[in-house]
């Protein structure tokens, strides 16, 4: 079973890095960039069967890892 959590910078959080690459993306020459915001994906194969118990751990490890709950959200995907 796959599983991929996706970690997001909360709105209002300043996020240096997202600016940075919009600057460089800019000097690029890349048009229509309005705005960017960075974030982080963890793609995880699990040996758990049950799809239930397996989102259930990653939200888990989630809340106590992969993400600083009080300035980013995150997002918990289990597929196959």
């Amino acid at each position: 079973m796959k599983a991929r959590v996706t970690v997001t910078l909360k709105s209002g959080v300043l996020d240096p890095q997202g600016k940075a690459i919009e600057g460089a993306l800019k000097s690029l020459g890349v048009a229509g960039v309005a705005s960017v915001r960075q974030g982080k994906v963890f793609d995880i194969e699990l040996g758990e069967g049950d799809a239930a118990k397996a989102e259930a751990a990653l939200k888990d490890a989630a809340e106590k890892l992969l993400a600083n709950t009080v300035i980013e959200n995150y997002r918990v995907e289990v597929t196959g």
